[in-house]
């Protein structure tokens, strides 16, 4: 078991750990770019290959989806307990609640420990979550945004829909363009990893003993309630599995890009992402263990 853990983390480690000696070492990185290509073609790209050709019914796709759904509105109204307890605004605590990194670390931890059946279901985790938070998060961070406009032109939302048509209609891409698809998105998962340790290395760190506090509270409550709703929902074991191990991953790095945009205390938002990105490392093994 000990060896199968390390396998399934060492890609994981190994890939940001890539990103943060790159920039350690002095060597640019052009994270703007690397961002929209990842998030516009990438991601689109990555959905589309994953879930046109999963072994996955449109029922469980969409209890997954409402699953998701649950936990986030209920970390959302955890929040002000959360808040509570830390003496913190409820405002700068709740995206790093509500969101965890389910693309660039959650994503490829799904699919080395479960396979191609359970990467499915990891994509239908990270598809909702991005839709909430690039949402609701985005009016959140700032008034004057659009967030229906935001939607429309976000590509991964036309990834979603082509690839629910193929999944209703039980409808197969050309070969052609499955092939292409499925070339252009194997880029997306080793750049997720790579820019997850640049941005690592590009924050500054403060408030660290607030930060592994609250890390260990938000994984725990996070876990916890992905497990509750999943059983309420009566996921199939994979799918719960996907569920707990998804929403128990570290705070997503966009929500320190979210705090910076509404200037709501960015630089502890950076101390709650590193803090719960580092012990990730020691946790995820554990919960895996029981999982797997």
């Amino acid at each position: 078991m000990l060896v199968e853990l390390i396998a399934i983390m060492a890609p994981v480690f190994v890939g940001a750990s890539l990103g943060f000696i790159w920039i350690r070492l002095g060597h640019a990185y052009p994270v703007e770019f690397v961002t929209k290509l990842v998030f516009n073609i990438g991601t689109p790209s990555l959905i589309i290959a994953s879930l046109s050709g999963a072994d996955i019914d449109a029922g469980s796709f969409g209890r997954t989806m409402l699953g998701t759904l649950c936990v986030l509105v209920s970390m959302a109204l955890l929040t002000i307990v959360m808040a509570w307890l830390l003496r913190k605004n409820w405002r700068v605590l709740l995206a790093p609640m509500m969101y965890p990194n389910t693309g660039n670390m959650g994503l490829p931890v799904a699919l080395y420990a479960f396979g191609e059946a359970g990467f499915a279901y990891a994509i239908t985790v990270m598809v909702t979550v991005a839709l909430v938070q690039f949402t609701f998060g985005t009016a959140m961070a700032s008034r004057n945004r659009n967030p229906l406009r935001t939607l429309v032109r976000t590509p991964t939302i036309y990834a979603i829909l082509i690839s629910l048509t193929l999944l209703l209609t039980d409808t197969d891409l050309p070969l052609w363009l499955d092939n292409t698809v499925d070339l252009i998105s194997g880029f997306t998962v080793p750049l997720m990893l790579i820019t997850l340790g640049v941005s690592l290395a590009s924050i500054q760190v403060r408030n660290l003993k607030s930060g592994l506090g609250f890390s260990l509270l938000r994984t725990l409550t996070a876990a916890v309630v992905a497990y509750i709703v999943g059983m309420l929902l009566s996921l199939p074991p994979l799918a719960h599995s996907i569920l707990v191990l998804q929403m128990s991953m570290p705070i997503a790095v966009y929500n320190y890009l979210f705090a910076q945009r509404s200037q709501r205390e960015p630089q502890y938002v950076a101390a709650l992402v590193f803090c719960s990105t580092l012990l990730s490392f020691l946790y995820l093994p554990v919960l895996l263990a029981f999982m797997m």
